[in-house]
């Protein structure tokens, strides 16, 4: 099966059509040994040493994820914060960052305490803006800037091909977090990015059944290298189970990322005019900020992830996710069912998100059926 000639869907469908060569399953064994044996003349000819980075359990995910995101290598990773601080951990102290106001809360601050505490210059910017981040890398000194589009849970959207422009001609490395657009709506490393990074526990798995992460880069080189080491020598790599639900779950990647990102484009168009929300947040909605720019860089759709304003404020945001019945009141995201959460009760002090803000992701179930549990639970919040 050629990559470069086959739809990605049939490609995640098949997980590249590869079978077992010792018994010719379709499904890959789970490998569990945790070391190999060394050839009698004391070398290790079969390229395996130790399980922790040398685990034939990646070998066919890792092989998935470069052809759907058309990188050079990828590395799976302990979980999605794993894999994102790897990235900044193949820094040097000193070293000027750029990252995103508006982006994963746990993320944004490990940057601002542990990063900056090591020594990482951490500068946060309107990613969403090339002007302002143009503004703020410092030729020689920005060594990487980071986005995430669209960014969790404003869902706002950063232009890939112009940060990467921007960021490269400063000298700097460019890293998108694509969790949310996933490779079926988007592939950052071929509008520019130089790594694109999926908190592979969300859409990837996509059955809120594993803890996991991934990289891909588009070329090898001295950085990722240190990556590469940074997962090895602080044991950052995930199981061989694991790795084998990830498989499993990247081969329906296509159609659930496909009947989500519907269902939530319906979804946002319904509440959009409803006199008990004050706001939809959603890029595909008409005179969207960044929809232009989203629908020029993600096909397919906008996603699966929207958040609604309630009327009210926070007190009615509560009462709507107290009431909701389909949708399940939970943290995470990118899973078969669908989530709601008051996210500024998880970040707390300094959120973007509104007090009156519910972050919504979309599952696979009937579309009817969550708009009319939705609109039940904000008739029943209201005093």
């Amino acid at each position: 099966m050629d990559p470069k000639t086959t739809h990605p869907q049939t490609l995640a469908a098949q997980a590249l059509g590869w079978t077992d060569p010792q018994t010719g399953a379709i499904t890959p064994p789970v490998h569990v040994s945790s070391t190999y044996l060394r050839d009698a003349d004391n070398q290790y000819r079969s390229g395996r040493v130790y399980a922790r980075d040398n685990n034939p359990a990646f070998d066919q995910a890792e092989a998935l994820l470069c052809a759907l995101e058309q990188g050079q290598q990828a590395l799976l990773f302990a979980s999605g914060m794993a894999a994102a601080t790897a990235v900044f951990l193949a820094l040097a102290p000193g070293d000027h960052v750029l990252a995103p106001k508006v982006m994963y809360w746990a993320l944004r601050n490990w940057l601002m305490t542990f990063a900056s505490h090591w020594g990482l210059q951490v500068e946060l910017v309107d990613m969403s803006d090339p002007d302002a981040v143009r503004a703020a890398v410092r030729p020689g000194k920005t060594k990487l800037v980071w986005a995430e589009t669209p960014a969790n849970p404003l869902w706002t959207i950063t232009d890939i091909a112009a940060t990467a422009a921007i960021a490269h001609q400063a000298g700097a490395l460019f890293a998108v977090d694509s969790t949310v657009a996933t490779p079926v709506l988007s592939q950052p490393l071929a509008l520019g990015a130089d790594i694109v990074m999926h908190a592979a526990t969300k859409y990837l798995g996509g059955h809120s059944d594993l803890i996991a992460g991934a990289l891909v880069t588009r070329q090898d080189n001295p950085h990722w290298q240190r990556v590469r080491k940074v997962r090895a020598q602080i044991g950052a790599t995930l199981g061989s189970f694991e790795s084998w639900l990830l498989l499993r779950g990247m081969r329906t990647l296509h159609l659930r990322v496909a009947a989500a990102t519907r269902s939530a484009q319906a979804i946002a168009e319904h509440f959009a005019g409803h006199p008990l929300v004050e706001r939809v947040l959603y890029p595909g909605l008409p005179g969207a900020p960044g929809r232009a720019v989203a629908a020029a860089q993600m096909q397919g759709g906008f996603g699966a992830m929207l958040s609604l304003c309630v009327r009210g404020g926070e007190a009615a945001a509560i009462g709507v996710a107290a009431h909701t019945g389909i949708w399940k009141r939970a943290t995470s995201l990118g899973g078969v069912e669908s989530l709601i959460e008051h996210r500024a009760s998880v970040e707390g002090p300094g959120t973007p998100a509104a007090p009156n803000l519910l972050r919504l992701s979309v599952g696979i179930e009937h579309v009817d059926d969550l708009i009319a549990d939705m609109a039940q639970a904000l008739a029943r919040s209201q005093p």
